[in-house]
């Protein structure tokens, strides 16, 4: 597999993942520094692709400083424990409500062996290796990394995972999101949002999202997948259909607890997010098949289904604690 690599920003190289042998579903950047810096490792499919194309961006195995993970989700970090093999003077930063479960993988493997099964998982993403816990860098909101020539500012984002952070680079002025702001892959007209179990938060995902607006990027850079410039625009439409699927789900719950259901009723409504005129040459299973591995209609419904009950839960504890005694 030849590497696919591509600029997007001052300093900033795009490199195609290959998550499970997949084109055009996952990157990671590539940071121009004295000390070279590296987003986003992808799966452990990804280990041999993200190696090429460091080689053939001329960065030696001695070379590579850092590696900065948005948050530990296995498209985006579960190969960083092999990878880290293959480069072993990087530095590993990770959001501190992650760190623990890199250095001992074994909750986040069980966590997503429930949600693709053993097979799949070890087909697409395959085994993650642990991290050497002295190679660690655990971080919070507002601290900075400077690798040379730029300065990274750790953004704390939560509201699609606990553990997320977005990082905003000061020589290009991109901010490279995660999954923050949804998943949008190329060739298909469909931005949408990524609300898995168990941490989506509707509120935190919507000030997750000004947060970063606020800090003024001049271009969005996906890890699903790549650039977007137009950055008010790709915020508020990520805010409208974020709250509207949280409406419809909502509307769900209050009517039936059956996730199947659930779940229909919100890729009915999936349908009309497809940019206007894209209906009629779109085909829609290979829409539906190509997101599966990463914002499925029946996981984001599960993950919202999630929210509203806790929310409900609260509600109910509040109402009995502010009774009469």
């Amino acid at each position: 597999m030849e590497p696919v690599v591509f600029d997007v920003a001052d300093g900033v190289t795009a490199i195609d993942t290959f998550m499970g042998g997949r084109e055009r579903y996952t990157a990671g950047y590539l940071l121009d520094a004295d000390e070279p810096t590296l987003i986003e490792t992808g799966p452990t499919t990804s280990v041999e692709p993200v190696t090429s194309s460091l080689d053939r961006l001329g960065i030696a195995p001695d070379a590579l400083a850092h590696i900065v993970l948005t948050h530990i989700h296995l498209d985006h970090a579960g190969g960083v424990g092999r990878l880290s093999g293959r480069f072993p003077n990087a530095t590993i930063w990770v959001h501190e409500r992650g760190a623990k479960h890199l250095a001992d993988p074994s909750r986040l493997v069980a966590s997503a062996t429930r949600v693709y099964g053993e097979r799949e998982l070890g087909e697409v993403f395959g085994p993650v290796d642990p991290v050497e816990a002295g190679r660690l860098r655990s971080v919070s909101d507002g601290e900075t990394i400077h690798p040379g020539g730029r300065e990274l500012r750790l953004l704390d984002t939560p509201g699609h995972a606990s553990h997320h952070l977005a990082i905003s680079d000061s020589r290009s002025g991109a901010v490279f999101t995660g999954d923050a702001l949804g998943v949008h892959v190329p060739d298909l007209p469909v931005l949408r949002p990524a609300t898995p179990p168990p941490d989506f938060d509707l509120e935190r995902y919507v000030a997750s999202i000004e947060r970063i607006r606020a800090a003024r990027p001049s271009i969005l850079l996906f890890a699903h997948f790549g650039p977007i410039r137009e950055v008010d625009a790709t915020c508020d439409l990520a805010i409208r259909r974020v709250r509207d699927w949280a409406s419809i789900v909502e509307d769900a719950t209050r009517e039936t607890d059956d996730a199947e259901e659930i779940a229909e009723r919100l890729r009915v409504a999936a349908l009309g997010d497809i940019e206007t005129g894209a209906e009629a040459e779109l085909d829609l299973e290979v829409l539906e098949d190509r997101l599966r591995l990463l914002s499925s209609i029946r996981m984001n419904a599960a993950g919202l289904a999630r929210y509203w009950q806790r929310r409900r839960e609260r509600a109910e504890e509040g109402s009995t604690a502010g009774g009469p005694s």
